[in-house]
Order: C-alpha cells, then sequence, then structure tokens
C-alpha cells in the first residue's frame, strides 16, 4: 500500500513538474533578429498572427547592410545575433535578414538547440505558389542575389520555372531612412527594375524584409499585373505551423509584449520603427558591440 502512495506521488510531482516546465516554455518570447529595421515587417505579420506572443526584436544598425559583407562575416554576425537572442531566453529564433538566411542557417542550426526560421524557403514557396506564367522575378542584396538562394530553392520546388534575379542594394538605405515615397526612390526603382519589367514575369519576390517598407514604390515601378511576395508574410505562417508541431504557443489570452534592441542609433530606429508600425514605439535598448562581439 504504502509502495503504491509513493508510486502515485512520485507520478503526480513529475507530471506536476513537467506541466510546469512546459507552462514556463511555452511562455518564453520568440526572438527575430535583421541586420536593422527590416525584421520590423516581420514584427508587424507576427504580431497580426500572434498576437499574444511576447517577441524580442534586434536590429544590428551599427553593421547593417548584411548584403554587401562576405558570407563568412555575415555568418559571424549571425551566431552573434543568435546568441543575443538566446540570452533573453526566448524559443524559437526567426533570421529576419534573407541574406543571413542564404549564407547563415545551416551553421546556425548546427550550433543552436531552438527551432531556426529564415526567408528563403517561406518566400520560394510563397512564389511557386502564385505565379501563373512560370516566370518569377527576385530583387535582393547582392549577397542574396550572388548566392542564388532564391533561384535555387525555386527550381528546387519547379524545375519548369524561369528565374530572374537584381540585385537592389540601395533599397535597404532607403529604407533606413525611411524613404518611402520620395522622389530618388522613384528614381532608383526605376533604374533597378527596367531590364526586369521587360522580362514579362507575374511574380516578384522581395528578397530582402527591407523591401516591403518600399513595397507601394516598387508596385507602382513593376505595375499591378505582378504580384508582390513578401517573404516575411510567407515566413510567419512557418513559425505558427513550427509553435504547434512543438507544442509551444503561447498561453497568454492578453496581447504580448515587445522589446526592441539595436546596436547603434536607438532614435533613429525608433523614428522609422513608429512610421512603419504605426504606432509608438518607446522600449528601445542599445546593445553594446562589444558585448555582442564577445558572445562568439
Amino acid at each position: 500500500m504504502n509502495f503504491s502512495v509513493m508510486n502515485l506521488r512520485n507520478l503526480f510531482l513529475k507530471f506536476y513538474k513537467d506541466y510546469e516546465l512546459n507552462f514556463m516554455e511555452k511562455e518564453k518570447p520568440l526572438g527575430i533578429f535583421d541586420s536593422g529595421i527590416g525584421g520590423l515587417t516581420v514584427v508587424k505579420r507576427l504580431a497580426s498572427v500572434l498576437p499574444n506572443e511576447d517577441i524580442v526584436y534586434f536590429g544590428d544598425t551599427a553593421r547593417v547592410p548584411y548584403g554587401s559583407k562576405s558570407n563568412d562575416t555575415v555568418i559571424e554576425y549571425s551566431i552573434q545575433d543568435t546568441k543575443f537572442l538566446i540570452n533573453k531566453n526566448v524559443k524559437i529564433v526567426i533570421v529576419a535578414c534573407n541574406t543571413a538566411s542564404s549564407v547563415a542557417l545551416t551553421e546556425l542550426g548546427k550550433q543552436f538547440n531552438v527551432p531556426i526560421i529564415g526567408m528563403i524557403k517561406p518566400g520560394a514557396e510563397a512564389a511557386v505558389n502564385t505565379t501563373k506564367n512560370g516566370r518569377i522575378g527576385v530583387i535582393g542584396t547582392r549577397a542574396t542575389i550572388n548566392n542564388q538562394a532564391y533561384s535555387t530553392e525555386i527550381k528546387r520546388l519547379d524545375p519548369n520555372l524561369e528565374v530572374f534575379e537584381y540585385a537592389c542594394p540601395l533599397f535597404v538605405s532607403l529604407a533606413e531612412e525611411g524613404w518611402i515615397n520620395h522622389k530618388a526612390t522613384y528614381l532608383i526603382a526605376e533604374e533597378y527594375l527596367k531590364d526586369l519589367k521587360e522580362k514579362n514575369i507575374d511574380t516578384l519576390v522581395l528578397g530582402c524584409t527591407h523591401y516591403p517598407i518600399l513595397q507601394n514604390v516598387i508596385q507602382d515601378v513593376i505595375g499591378d499585373k505582378v504580384t508582390l511576395i513578401d517573404s516575411g508574410v510567407a515566413s510567419t505562417e512557418i513559425v505558427k505551423s513550427e509553435l504547434e508541431r512543438i507544442g509551444l504557443p503561447t498561453n497568454k489570452s492578453s496581447l504580448g509584449n515587445q522589446e526592441f534592441f539595436v546596436s547603434d542609433i536607438p532614435i533613429k530606429f525608433t523614428e522609422v520603427a513608429e512610421l512603419f508600425l504605426g504606432r509608438s514605439v518607446q522600449n528601445v535598448s542599445k546593445v553594446d558591440i562589444e558585448r555582442l562581439i564577445k558572445l562568439v
């Protein structure tokens, strides 16, 4: 009899401990990093689809853009960014940077024991499912385009599709400046997209999370017959599915909290973040870049 009671007690304690640990895991925040403000497009979408989840965002504004850096440097920065988020006790890491997604995702998956979700695969799948004439355009940073990240993934999904990739590096700086409707932005967009307009594409992947900030300009220039694909929007559905798969969606019914960290110029980040998110952003903190480097 005593043996049975002891067994029941141990089973109850184990169940309670497991329940408590699972509950704590569920309430951990989502972690997102990007080279600058571009990942805010993902934050905005996540807050819409998963409004109860807490979010910790890191924008590496001191070292933006990643798209002009070597692959080794991008991998190094991405490891540092991910370690920062892991130290914030996140339950999942979203690489809201197409450049980092194209070169660092495999290494991050090897080094960290949390789900790592990038932008390339979700964006490619959305493009393949959208195109009607089989001609897809991709614009991104030089690193993303040079690595042929999107064309490789799109061709893997459907070898019969034609993919046309073009680098548009200045779009990142224009987005960081908040030049959403500036005349210079239109002129640069016309120059970047003029060759792509001749390819008879019906789908265009915005292969950088900064680019949706300039979505209206890009749509005006490329024409309304072309469907724009936001890889950040596509990745949000993957995040939702992954949380359900691993059993870690939050139990909260209240709106989630959002914390923002940057490696430089928090005032500028706040201004652009408020412009894009359409609300006040107050909890922005600066991270010491030297401490971030030491995390590796």
